[in-house]
């Protein structure tokens, strides 16, 4: 295709596997993309989109092998969860900052020890805890429209703040509990990546 052109292209087999939308974010391109974008998207889409690459990469190796070392192990369990936060129901668009805070502890961890099944109800309970806990962390994402060493230090508080009442309610309920302890916070690419109905 002509570098000038845009090109969003959906990919059967993640249509088949219940992704929604089915967007293969390694070979679709934007002429928009990036300019449309806040900076704190690209922050954080810049190091989801390599994830996911690298994940496709490792799935697809994986199928040939069952001797897998921890670290492909971890990113192949990581790029599962990717996927999950990925999936979005029709006609339930999301808030560019909720994107930004999903993604955003997506790609630093904090949902790496959440069973697969459960990834969708940890991302709908987080953004309910945010929403009515701590609602100024949104705000400063929409209005500085980037992710600054201080909103970086509140959103690893928030998801600490988070996590532990998680592992406790559903301890309580019986479901399988996340691990305690929260992963520190790593530092974002700023690169730009395509953007689709979930802002990747």
């Amino acid at each position: 295709i002509s570098i000038t052109d845009g090109q969003i292209y959906l990919q059967p087999d993640l249509f088949n596997a219940g992704q929604r939308p089915a967007v293969d974010v390694g070979i679709s391109v934007s002429r928009v993309g990036g300019a449309a974008q806040i900076k704190a998207m690209k922050q954080v889409a810049g190091t989801l989109r390599l994830d996911l690459a690298q994940f496709r990469e490792l799935q697809a190796f994986a199928q040939f092998g069952s001797d897998l070392d921890k670290a492909t192990q971890a990113q192949l369990a990581r790029g599962q969860r990717l996927t999950e936060i990925l999936k979005q129901p029709q006609y339930q668009p999301m808030d560019v900052a909720q994107q930004v805070l999903v993604i955003w502890s997506a790609t630093n961890g904090y949902i790496d020890d959440v069973p697969v099944e459960n990834v969708r109800r940890f991302e709908a309970e987080l953004l309910r805890f945010v929403e009515n806990s701590h609602p100024g962390v949104l705000q400063s994402i929409r209005e500085k429209k980037s992710i600054t060493d201080d909103i970086k230090n509140d959103l690893a508080q928030v998801l600490r703040d988070f996590k532990d009442r998680w592992s406790e309610e559903t301890a309580v309920a019986g479901r399988p509990a996340t691990g305690g302890a929260a992963p520190q916070a790593t530092t974002q690419g700023a690169t730009g990546a395509q953007t689709n109905a979930a802002g990747v």
